[in-house]
């Protein structure tokens, strides 16, 4: 068979555009590395930041050996499992501390609603909840906000271990600009969260220092001051779990 006759025969099967044939036949050791990289990878899994997976629509840098693209897809992997647990545990915590600041609220108003101490509802004999809320261990208080802080502090954790290895928060994408707000109002929720537990401790035992008889005003104050705390971190807390889950 001649060259032409050989290139006459081979057109219609290759055509004159010189592109190879579809690689979907081979194995995957003859496919490129960079697609072996993204073929590993779950592509229909999108950037979550704090609460999601590192960017896998696009594969490691090609001028990356095996080694790092290998890196790089097992902290991929390693984010897209923490991010799992990190929202469900966000979740959580955000239910711990509505609760919570709902309790609170509740006992701001039985040991300081009024104003004056002989106004207040335990005084007056209208707690809610009955007079035990007066005095002894605030426990329908204290429990939410202790099982608040724990999931807090382990949702924390795990959003710092997760790697991040596409630098979501960078650049000008809506995504970045969303996941930078997320990042700076944790900040927020943290500040209010840490305040909490120091004021609540510290109202809370009266070996302290401090007792409603003696020290009222002085109480009341802080007891604003934690209250209000618990309302902003709670606030805080919404607005960057919202913003992560639209």
């Amino acid at each position: 068979m001649g060259p032409l006759t050989a290139l006459l025969l081979a057109t219609p099967i290759f055509g004159f555009a010189l592109a190879p044939p579809q690689l979907d036949g081979l194995p995957q050791a003859a496919m490129p590395v960079a697609a072996q990289v993204e073929s590993s990878v779950n592509l229909d899994v999108q950037t979550d930041g704090d609460d999601g997976v590192g960017s896998a629509t696009g594969a490691a840098p090609t001028a990356a050996g095996p080694a790092d693209q290998a890196v790089y897809v097992q902290q991929l992997r390693k984010r897209a499992k923490l991010a799992k647990i990190h929202r469900t545990l966000g979740i959580a915590t955000w239910a711990a501390t509505a609760l919570a600041t709902v309790s609170g609220t509740i006992q701001y108003r039985n040991l300081y609603g009024g104003g004056k101490l002989e106004d207040t509802p335990c005084v007056q004999g209208d707690a809610t909840f009955g007079q035990k809320q007066c005095y002894g261990s605030p426990l329908v208080h204290a429990i939410p906000g202790f099982v608040a802080g724990g999931l807090y502090f382990s949702t924390m954790g795990l959003q710092l271990a997760m790697p991040d290895p596409d630098h979501a928060s960078v650049g000008d994408s809506k995504f970045a600009k969303t996941l930078r707000t997320h990042k700076i109002l944790r900040w927020v929720h943290l500040t209010g969260m840490v305040t909490q537990m120091v004021l609540g401790i510290v109202m809370a035992n009266p070996k302290i220092g401090l007792d409603r008889a003696n020290d009222y005003d002085t109480l009341q104050t802080l007891a604003r001051v934690h209250l209000a705390s618990g309302y902003m971190t709670l606030g805080a807390l919404t607005w960057a779990g919202t913003i992560m889950l639209l």
